[in-house]
């Protein structure tokens, strides 16, 4: 007897009818888990703002933090209370204070936040290939931390290095950064001291020895060419030479003419070429003058600045990062006794 899965069907001479088939219930419908829907969360941008002022308690270092101006700051606060429908924030002449929703609201976004942050940081370390990423200056980059990386993948060959050359200072732990090394005043300086810097003029051999346009003393820097960077907020371009003018007992001095860059690794190609005078800062272009690409026809003085490294909280778990600021420092320590 063949037995079938559906409902029995029998024929009759007046035609086909089908018997009910009993205790069967009729399926229920799929109930799907109902998920968050984007209108009932507030945009990230603006729990970002609102973490970093109810941590900091100032819409100024909120912004400082976060590389927007203090108004946008608080226009995205405005415009999450305005979402929330109370305000998170008492507003005092010159003082911030959370208001019971504010301390309520700082709760639940910094546990969210650094939730997720732990996750994602726990995800790359389990699923990335083994990786140092760092954050510096251009010209730190192209002068200095390049020329030299090669010692340091040698030994390390399994590790992926991620070079953020920019003039931008990154937050770390949100982009993802191992290691900075930054150019600081060395009064205001965070972190541990790479080398100090010294700057003087260099330019190329060909340009010094040409006997038309002598440089035998620093007055005559005034018949050259400067190289120069563009400088941030209408500083003049003279103002990485000014300890060195302080230095030589000389007023700001005015070259013939002037050949301006973006980046200071293109004021020193133009230097190499012949094409003028720059700074040079030392011993960032130290393999340069030991090379004879460059020449320094005066003494060099200190601009009291130098290079700093930071490591971000999360490279405590990357022994490679920690190799690297290790193989750092040494270079370093060889970098100073080439120029000294």
């Amino acid at each position: 007897m063949n037995i079938l899965a559906g409902p029995r069907v029998f024929k009759r001479s007046f035609g086909i009818f089908r018997m009910p088939q009993p205790n069967v219930k009729s399926a229920s419908p799929l109930v799907l888990p109902q998920g968050i829907r984007r209108s009932e969360l507030p945009r990230l941008e603006l729990l970002y703002s609102f973490e970093a002022a109810a941590r900091t308690l100032s819409f100024t270092h909120a912004a400082a933090e976060l590389f927007l101006t203090q108004s946008a700051v608080s226009r995205q606060i405005q415009q999450l209370e305005a979402d929330l429908g109370t305000p998170l924030f008492e507003r005092h002449h010159r003082a911030l204070a959370l208001t019971d929703a504010g301390r309520i609201m700082q709760r639940a976004v910094s546990d969210c936040l650094e939730r997720l942050r732990d996750a994602t940081t726990s995800l790359r370390a389990t699923t990335s290939a083994r990786q140092v990423a760092i954050t510096t200056t251009p010209g730190f980059a192209s002068l200095w931390l390049i020329p030299r990386l090669a010692r340091f993948t040698a030994t390390h060959p399994g590790v992926d290095v991620r070079i953020s050359a920019t003039l931008e200072v990154l937050d770390l732990e949100r982009s993802g950064i191992d290691v900075s090394v930054r150019l600081r005043t060395i009064e205001h300086a965070v972190g541990t001291a790479l080398f100090e810097e010294t700057v003087t003029p260099v330019c190329s051999p060909q340009l010094l020895k040409n006997r038309a346009l002598p440089l035998k003393k620093p007055a005559d820097l005034v018949d050259h060419t400067l190289l120069a960077a563009d400088m941030p907020q209408g500083q003049p371009l003279t103002i990485d030479w000014e300890p060195w003018f302080k230095v030589m007992g000389l007023p700001e001095v005015r070259m013939k003419n002037t050949l301006r860059f973006s980046q200071y690794s293109d004021v020193v190609a133009a230097a190499v070429a012949g094409q003028g005078v720059a700074i040079g800062r030392l011993p960032l272009l130290g393999e340069l003058l030991r090379e004879g690409r460059l020449v320094a026809p005066f003494s060099g003085v200190a601009s009291r600045m130098g290079y700093f490294v930071n490591m971000a909280p999360r490279a405590a778990g990357n022994a490679d990062a920690q190799d690297f600021v290790r193989w750092l420092m040494a270079e370093a320590e060889d970098a100073k006794i080439v120029c000294a």
